[in-house]
């Protein structure tokens, strides 16, 4: 493509996972220069792998009337387009006679792309805002780049605090000629037969729901820290859709939570580090979603085959027979989210009482969560299979049920899986017998000591066979 060069003051700030006003620099700076023209452009030429989930499409849409009517009530419009994203942006250039396209600066493979193609064509010019820091910026005394979390989370604490997080602009000023715009609608974000999200009801996508959001946290704060590993407590802060979406920055919460955590606020920002922890892994291994980080689990024999695709589907279902597992899974589907302790015994039972490719659940998981981030699910699903490179040994396996009683899930279970409500906190943990006691839940797919056992066995012929390690 030709590079154009033009000189009318009019600036495009291309919206992606960065759905604000507030500091927003690519914004900030567009304003400083002239008239803007906010623009977001759905690219579902993308490979299918990196295409957005389902879930993530009915925020999308919510999240785009946020930010249209935001920006209308500043004066501007926001432009729709729906194609491959640099020849979208190059269009809008010459119809509008654009003479910069602003961004926000962003790692995925496919953005870094579109990115480079774009700033062939015409000027594009990125700011930083989107994360705490630069990922390639975090580097060890031989200015190498971490893999591990601890070390990794160590060095970026020496080099923040993250800047102030900027203001919303007074007003955007647009060009006098507008572009034509794709109706939301007719993107068919949203499900309809049948409709799936009538239990998505109780978020708020947007920039006024994440910082609602953020201020009701920030009164549970000091437990945090406490309380954070409990699903049925009201401890965690139900962000992460937000922060996916770029509804508020990683800035603006961090330099809240250190005003409101009263010396508490440590944990909950590591938290907020791991998903740049996520990209920074996936920055350096751009395949992460889709290869093993150890090349050993390359020859490791998940299982396939007719039996395990109907366990998988029992899986996806919340049919497993083990309260807890199928309390996370059906809330997953009915919400689109699901609290980190129950990814953690979720992904875990797939993967070692099922001995299914941890690959499977990623893919779900990226189809079904709100949040879903890239780097953040291939990194916690490479962590709980053991195949990361920053990821405890596959011999570690959860036992469901102990997992359930010792963080107090019951009434997580009561709550999703009704069949066994009526059950008492000391038999509504174990999967044992409760066909027998609830009509119409299912039995155990497997016991956890014969799923254990199938697993280390699996495991011993993968680290003994010849091969990488």
């Amino acid at each position: 493509m030709l590079r154009l060069e033009i000189g009318l003051p009019t600036q495009l700030v291309w919206f992606r996972q960065d759905l604000r006003l507030r500091d927003q620099p690519a914004l900030t700076a567009a304003v400083a220069l002239g008239d803007v023209l906010p623009v977001y452009i759905l690219d579902d030429e993308l490979p299918r792998e990196d295409r957005m989930g389902a879930a993530q499409r009915w925020w999308l849409h919510r999240s785009l009337v946020a930010l249209r009517n935001d920006l209308a009530a500043l004066g501007a419009p926001l432009v729709l387009r729906r194609g491959r994203t640099p020849l979208e942006l190059l269009r809008l250039v010459q119809e509008t006679g654009a003479n910069a396209v602003h961004g926000l600066r962003h790692f995925e493979l496919w953005w870094q792309k579109a990115e480079n193609e774009t700033a062939q064509a015409t000027h594009l010019v990125l700011h930083e805002g989107n994360h705490l820091a630069d990922p390639r910026s975090v580097l060890n005394d031989s200015g190498e780049r971490y893999r591990v979390f601890t070390p990794w989370f160590t060095k970026l604490r020496e080099q923040l605090s993250p800047p102030l997080p900027l203001t919303r602009p007074d007003r955007v000023t647009p060009p006098e000629n507008i572009p034509a715009s794709d109706d939301l609608d007719s993107w068919a974000l949203l499900p309809s037969k049948p409709d799936w999200s009538t239990g998505f009801a109780d978020w708020m996508p947007g920039e006024r729901g994440a910082r609602a959001a953020l201020r009701k946290f920030l009164i549970c704060l000091p437990a945090y820290e406490e309380e954070r590993n409990f699903p049925g407590r009201p401890a965690t802060s139900r962000l992460s859709p937000h922060i996916h979406f770029g509804e508020i920055s990683p800035a603006t919460i961090w330099h809240h939570a250190s005003a409101k955590g009263n010396g508490k606020a440590r944990q909950f920002q590591s938290e907020i580090a791991w998903r740049e922890h996520g990209l920074n892994l996936l920055d350096q291994f751009p395949t992460y979603p889709r290869c093993n980080g150890r090349p050993m689990f390359d020859r490791f024999a998940w299982r396939t085959g007719a039996n395990a695709d109907a366990d998988f589907i029992a899986w996806t279902r919340g049919r497993t027979g083990y309260p807890v597992v199928d309390a996370g899974m059906r809330e997953l589907w009915e919400t689109g989210w699901m609290h980190n302790r129950a990814r953690m015994i979720t992904a875990s039972f797939l993967v070692k009482h099922l001995l299914i490719d941890w690959r499977r659940g990623e893919r779900w998981f990226w189809d079904t969560l709100l949040d879903a981030d890239q780097g953040a699910n291939a990194m916690n699903w490479q962590y709980v299979a053991g195949s990361g490179v920053d990821a405890p040994v596959f011999s570690r396996i959860m036992a469901p049920f102990v997992q359930s009683a010792k963080f107090d899930m019951a009434n997580c279970i009561r709550r999703f899986v009704p069949e066994i409500a009526h059950l008492p906190d000391d038999e509504i943990h174990n999967p044992d017998d409760l066909s027998r006691v609830a009509a119409g839940y299912p039995t155990a797919l497997t016991s956890h000591e014969a799923a254990r056992a199938r697993a280390l066995a699996a495991w011993d012929a993968c680290r003994t066979a010849k091969g990488p390690t």
